[in-house]
C-alpha cells in the first residue's frame, strides 16, 4: 500500500473486538516508534504496552475512551530526555515528538491490519498515579490498538472531508 493510500484509508477505531493482538505486531509498531524523527534524535518516549487484565482495569477506569481494545499503547515524555530550546524559554521537545511517534505507531498498526485512536482525553495526574510513574516521566496520550469490530466504520460523517490545500496553504 502506498502511503497517500495509507493515509486516506486509516480512520480512528471506536469499536474493537476482543481478538488479542499478536507480539509481532506488537513489535512492529514499537520498531515503528523507533524510528521516528525526534528533536535532535534524543529519542525521549517512554511506552507503557497496557495488556495484562490490571492494566486494562485502571486504563478502562480512567479513560472512557479505550473502546473495548484489548491493549493500550500509553506514550509518555522521559522530560530527563527531552531538547530544551535555548531561544525559546520553557520550551521542551516531549510532547511533539511524542506526537511523531504515536503517529507513526498509529500507521504501523493500520499496515497490519489493526485499528487505533489517538486519545488525549485523561487526567494525566490520575494516570501517572495509576501506574506509578516517575515525576519525570509525563503522560502524553494513549494509543488503543486492536482489530476492529465487524461492524466498525468511521465516526465521523465528515471523516472523508477535506479542506482545499489552498485555504491552509500560502507562499511566501
Amino acid at each position: 500500500m502506498s502511503f497517500m493510500d495509507l493515509a486516506a484509508e486509516r480512520y480512528s477505531v471506536r469499536s474493537f473486538s476482543a481478538r488479542p493482538v499478536e507480539q509481532e505486531k506488537i513489535d512492529r509498531i514499537l520498531k515503528a516508534a523507533q524510528l521516528a524523527p525526534t528533536a535532535v534524535n534524543f529519542q525521549p518516549q517512554m511506552i507503557y504496552v497496557l495488556k495484562s487484565e490490571g492494566a486494562m482495569a485502571k486504563i478502562n477506569h480512567l479513560c472512557h475512551c479505550i473502546y473495548g481494545a484489548p491493549m493500550v499503547f500509553l506514550i509518555c515524555s522521559d522530560e530527563r530526555k527531552t531538547w530544551k530550546s535555548q531561544t525559546e524559554r520553557g520550551y521542551s521537545s516531549g510532547e511533539m515528538d511524542c506526537s511523531i511517534v504515536c503517529t507513526h505507531m498509529m500507521l504501523e498498526a493500520w499496515e497490519q491490519g489493526l485499528g487505533s485512536v489517538w486519545v488525549r482525553l485523561f487526567d494525566v495526574e490520575a494516570v501517572a498515579r495509576a501506574f506509578d510513574l516517575p515525576a519525570y516521566i509525563k503522560p502524553i496520550c494513549l494509543l488503543p490498538v486492536g482489530y476492529a469490530s465487524e461492524n466498525c466504520v468511521p465516526y465521523a460523517p465528515w471523516h472523508d472531508v477535506y479542506r482545499p490545500i489552498e485555504s491552509f496553504t500560502k507562499e511566501l
